[in-house]
């Protein structure tokens, strides 16, 4: 099953009072672990990279990796970046293949969270992607990256986040109501009753954010008063590292393979019993049915040059591919040359774009609009463009 869209993913949890979890991945154990998990209980899944985490691993190839286990998969999976610190950073992840992302704007005050957020939310709408946005601030207590989140607890109000949906347009709102990264001491202690109002005065999905001190029955109130994505980590994280524990303990001396042998597996088994206390299990058949499929598309030009050189025709395509390259949605600019001479067309240029919203943005873009005019039609002769919406890409 190709990716789906992750808008109509969690609008179908909402609906349907289950939540969807988005599982921060750290490694290709991460990734083997959860889509098992995914696949033995037939839940939908959003595979989730931190920007937190970056310095952990490559964010392009363990992109690369989820990207591949999705399309595999026989289950709908969105690929999500979690906590994005930027525009840039969003932008990145799209190119790289991301169908949702997440902009956490929440430490900043509310007029620097509106406009970092709202800014992130044009450009990705402009892709065809959704934004989930964050309001007040969850603290770090303890255990994997405590220590990025300082700082004491704000929860979200009411009239704040009412407020802050309808002027950024997030389409899924992180709200602050008890909960903390990391690990917590004890019973978590929740506001359900403001859950339930910022409910009812959105109705949008809404997600929590370090579910990991939360008992079932707390999971089970969350969901019923409207949240539908969950994302959790540090659970994740404590199974393989006592995964990894265990193993040394039992066999000294082991190398790395050893050490890690059991880690995806005790992944799966924590991440299958989240799916199934959630609600998303045995999901997997009608979240499909409903939901879009989500692949590229791409803008194929042929063409021929006149008066210029082939120098001057390979410097003004280099430059193409560095300028269209950057514009927001565009995953991969390629060129090339016919091969045998005397081809009707002698140049191609495969501009892949995130998603068929990504025609009319790019179209539209200055960086496009500067470069079309200026350096590509003056020269390209005879050209032709046709957009093609690729099938099982």
């Amino acid at each position: 099953m190709p990716l789906v869209n992750m808008k109509d993913m969690l609008a179908h949890a909402y609906g349907h009072g289950y939540a969807v979890g988005a599982f921060d991945m750290v490694s290709l154990d991460f990734v083997e672990g959860v889509m098992a998990a995914a696949e033995r209980s037939r839940a939908p899944v959003i595979l989730s990279l931190a920007e937190s985490h970056f310095e952990h691993y490559d964010f392009e190839l363990l992109m690369s990796a989820m990207g591949a286990a999705a399309r595999r998969s026989p289950v709908p999976v969105a690929l999500h970046l979690d906590h994005g610190t930027s525009l840039e950073s969003a932008v990145r992840a799209i190119r790289l293949g991301c169908n949702g992302v997440m902009v956490d704007a929440s430490h900043m005050t509310l007029g620097e969270n509106l406009a970092a957020t709202r800014a992130v939310v044009e450009m990705a709408h402009a892709c065809g992607i959704p934004v989930e946005g964050e309001l007040s601030y969850v603290p770090g207590v303890e255990g994997e990256d405590a220590e990025r989140h300082p700082g004491p607890l704000a929860y979200t109000t009411v009239a704040e986040a009412k407020g802050f949906v309808e002027r950024t347009g997030v389409d899924f709102l992180a709200v602050s109501i008890g909960t903390v990264h990391g690990r917590l001491k004890g019973k978590a202690k929740l506001d359900f009753p403001r859950l339930r109002s910022i409910n009812q005065a959105l109705g949008v999905p809404l997600a929590i954010h370090c579910g990991t001190e939360l008992d079932d029955d707390q999971f089970r109130r969350l969901i019923a008063k409207g949240v539908a994505k969950i994302n959790y980590c540090a659970a994740l994280t404590d199974a393989a590292g006592t995964a990894i524990r265990d193993r040394a303990k039992s066999a000294p001396g082991a190398g790395y393979v050893a050490l890690v042998k059991d880690v995806s597996a005790v992944i799966s088994t924590e991440a299958e019993r989240c799916m199934r206390v959630w609600g998303s299990a045995g999901r997997a058949a009608e979240v499909m049915s409903h939901c879009r499929p989500w692949g590229p598309v791409e803008h194929l030009i042929l063409h021929n040059v006149v008066g210029i050189s082939e120098k001057e025709a390979a410097v003004m395509i280099a430059e193409g591919q560095q300028v269209l390259g950057a514009i927001p949605g565009v995953r991969e600019v390629v060129t090339g040359r016919a091969v045998k001479d005397g081809a009707q067309y002698r140049y191609c240029w495969l501009v892949r774009f995130a998603a068929p919203e990504v025609i009319d943005s790019y179209r539209e873009h200055p960086a496009h609009v500067l470069f079309a005019n200026q350096r590509f039609r003056p020269v390209a002769d005879g050209r032709i463009s046709i957009d093609y919406a690729l099938e099982g890409a």
